[in-house]
């Protein structure tokens, strides 16, 4: 099939090119505008307390909502606020309300805090309607601007914080943090490519195909599956999207053009090598990113949108450098034929390759020594795995340290419970008609006395029926924190729902209660998506191998590779950085690109590795064989790779730096640790086994057929050239 491929696009490579460009306008055309949300309820199934609470909210309130925005006041020289200054924040609440900013539906100033550290202005703004809408954020601009006008020049400062200053902050964030995770991506892999190959076509080869081909036509086809089933696309999408487009479809070609330069060096014409490139490597190509799409089309087995969008994202986006890298690469090389490496002559001289000629020497000598070591480190660093805490703290996650809602969100604290910024939802409904005061005292006597609950509102908002009443429950800790989860899980809910009267029920709302529900869904998942990944990726790797023994090895490699990546990451947030935990979706995410992934080193590795056994090499010298040929190539691409992804550390916050070292890591370890030494060592150790009851072992010594068959027309011999 391969051969075939690779025969079509040389002989036709300008018909390729413009069915590229044919597929590219009619999708970006007809494709909707792709839009990411930072809500994560959004992403909950309907079964959920806190999506309950969410929609009684809605019919019971529909015009009633939380403070949008909290504008923290407090004096310039850390001093407790006088009575002056208390007077001073009405008036500027006065004039804001007065300025009626657009989308800005009620400002109202509260009193000092106790301690007078700080004084706090609530700000009601219309609804959100949609992952589209920019009404808060716009209004959070605009409030920015007016409020500096307020405080200058007297003695206060302030600052906007709140659910709608934190989204604003997080967006910007996340726009800063794509550009700088774009620019770094490229600059990396021009610099690698130029570093292997000394070409600046080779160089700009990958960066412009993606950028102008295969990042357009997967945008657009995501965004029409996203609209198609209704998905929301979670923020963090996008700054993987980048990574996986410009990192997998780097590795791609790299793995075509290591071949065509091989096949060339064996003698092969410019032509002739980019079909026997397509043949030899398109299999493994193809296996590979059938693991990589398999392992992120099993995310629409969770309960999870932000999962089953993300899923369905990367699984299209890999699709199409798969593509191109199958057609579109080889039919712009045939053209350029021996050209593509211009200046350097490197690629006629096949290089010693000592490094990889000793390591291969080694471990085909001593495989067991090499299993030994490399299992070793992975069973250290995966006992720390043990120790991941998970965290829910996406808002400053999400956001620098130095944005505007994080430092005021802080400086909140000085006077306010930390769960001022987002409180709870409590909501008592009752089924025999209006509530009564009774009813209503009782259950507000019984949430106040729950431990981790700061305060009650002094008075529910009740429904215009009177059968719904709304209760504001700020708690002591951090919305997002693990005792504030805690205190939700646990006797938060227990009370209310224990403590509705007779013919009453209670729920429990806001983005603590859907934390909750989020953390109980992801252990569902974890216990349905992880196994159904593990057996498809099993299943290609038997197929591609024509085995049933390599799978389970190659795969309880990988399974130690994702510890010791996670234990890596414990190791450097948690111990040595002292961080209370990692991002709690980190887990998943970096089980499917350590697995996926690293999958693509194994199999890339262990087809050259049968490669060579079916040339009739034993099973140690085919290892030292293909530790080689084809240790530069899975070198290299590693490097570009853990590169592309170590690129959102740079993007200023925690969330984008810890999958960003963690994948890196997981990808260094899948390619040095596990492709280039675990897997190959044990491979020799189980010897001809190892393919069974395929005959990857056998003395199948003859010429392969796709490398005579076919001659194309009109071949110039690069000797000639």
């Amino acid at each position: 099939m391969f051969s075939r491929l690779g025969r079509f696009v040389v002989r036709f490579p300008w018909l390729v090119i413009a069915a590229w460009l044919i597929a590219i306008v009619a999708v970006v055309a007809t494709a909707p505008k792709l839009t990411a949300t930072t809500d994560q309820s959004d992403f909950l199934p309907s079964h959920y307390e806190s999506i309950q609470a969410a929609k009684l909210q809605q019919q019971a309130f529909p015009n009633s909502t939380t403070p949008a925005a909290l504008i923290v006041f407090e004096r310039s020289d850390g001093a407790p606020m006088t009575d002056a200054d208390a007077a001073a924040v009405s008036t500027a609440a006065t004039k804001l309300s007065e300025r009626n900013i657009k989308d800005v539906t009620g400002v109202q100033a509260v009193p000092p805090a106790e301690n007078r550290q700080i004084q706090v202005v609530a700000v009601q703004m219309t609804k959100v309607t949609g992952a589209n809408d920019t009404h808060q954020s716009d209004a959070v601009k605009s409030l920015r601007g007016a409020l500096k006008e307020q405080v200058q020049g007297t003695d206060l400062k302030a600052g906007v914080t709140g659910t709608a200053a934190q989204t604003l902050d997080q967006q910007d964030s996340s726009t800063k943090g794509l550009i700088i995770i774009g620019v770094a991506t490229v600059v990396l892999i021009l610099v690698l490519l130029l570093v292997i190959f000394r070409s600046p076509i080779i160089a700009l080869l990958p960066i412009l195909v993606i950028f102008l081909a295969v990042s357009p036509l997967a945008s657009g086809l995501i965004a029409i599956a996203s609209n198609a089933f209704d998905l929301e696309i979670d923020s963090s999408v996008q700054s993987l999207l980048v990574v996986v487009l410009f990192g997998v479809g780097t590795d791609y070609i790299l793995f075509l053009m290591f071949r065509f330069r091989e096949r060339l060096r064996a003698g092969e014409d410019a032509k002739t090598a980019v079909v026997s490139a397509v043949t030899r490597v398109g299999e493994a190509i193809t296996s590979a990113a059938a693991a990589v799409i398999i392992a992120f089309g099993a995310l629409t087995l969770s309960t999870l949108g932000m999962f089953r969008s993300m899923g369905i994202a990367l699984a299209i986006a890999v699709a199409v450098a798969l593509l191109a890298g199958l057609t579109l690469i080889p039919a712009i090389v045939s053209l350029l034929g021996t050209k593509v490496f211009w200046p350097s002559k490197a690629w006629r001289v096949e290089p010693t390759g000592a490094r990889f000629t000793a390591v291969g020497t080694a471990l085909g000598k001593r495989p067991a020594l090499f299993a030994a070591a490399s299992g070793g480190v992975l069973i250290a660093l995966g006992v720390f795995a043990f120790g991941f805490n998970p965290t829910f703290d996406l808002s400053s996650g999400s956001t620098s340290d130095t944005s505007e809602s994080v430092v005021y969100g802080k400086e909140l604290l000085k006077g306010m419970p930390a769960g001022s910024t987002q409180p709870s939802q409590v909501y008592l409904r009752s089924e025999h008609g209006a509530l009564t005061a009774d009813e209503l005292n009782t259950f507000a006597a019984a949430l106040r006395g729950v431990h981790g609950v700061g305060a009650v509102g002094q008075q529910p908002a009740l429904s215009a029926d009177k059968t719904v009443a709304e209760y504001q429950v700020t708690l002591t800790d951090k919305p997002e924190s693990d005792a504030a989860l805690k205190t939700v899980k646990g006797p938060l809910r227990d009370t209310a729902h224990a403590s509705a009267p007779v013919g009453t029920s209670a729920v429990v709302g806001g983005m603590t209660s859907v934390f909750v529900d989020f953390q109980h869904a992801m252990n569902r998942d974890y216990t349905v998506v992880f196994p159904v990944a593990g057996v498809l990726i099993m299943i290609v790797l038997a197929l591609l191998l024509r085995s049933l023994v390599a799978p389970w090895y190659l795969m309880a490699s990988v399974f130690l590779g994702f510890a010791a990546t996670l234990g890596s990451a414990v190791l450097v947030f948690q111990h040595a950085q002292g961080d209370s935990g990692l991002i709690f979706t980190l887990p998943l995410i970096m089980y499917l690109f350590v697995v996926a992934l690293g999958t693509d080193y194994n199999i890339l590795m262990v087809a050259r590795l049968r490669e060579e056994a079916r040339e009739g090499h034993d099973p140690r010298h085919a290892a030292a064989l293909a530790l080689r040929h084809t240790g530069p190539t899975v070198a290299a691409a590693g490097v570009i790779l853990a590169g592309t992804f170590a690129s959102m550390m740079l993007a200023g916050n925690t969330v984008l730096s810890q999958m960003g070292f963690a994948i890196s890591v997981g990808i260094a370890i899948a390619a040095f640790v596990m492709a280039m030494s675990f897997t190959p060592a044990v491979t020799a150790l189980i010897g001809r086994r190892a393919w069974w009851p395929g005959h990857g072992g056998d003395a199948e010594r003859e010429q392969p057929q796709w490398d005579t068959e076919w001659t194309p027309p009109d071949v110039v011999s690069d000797a000639r050239r």
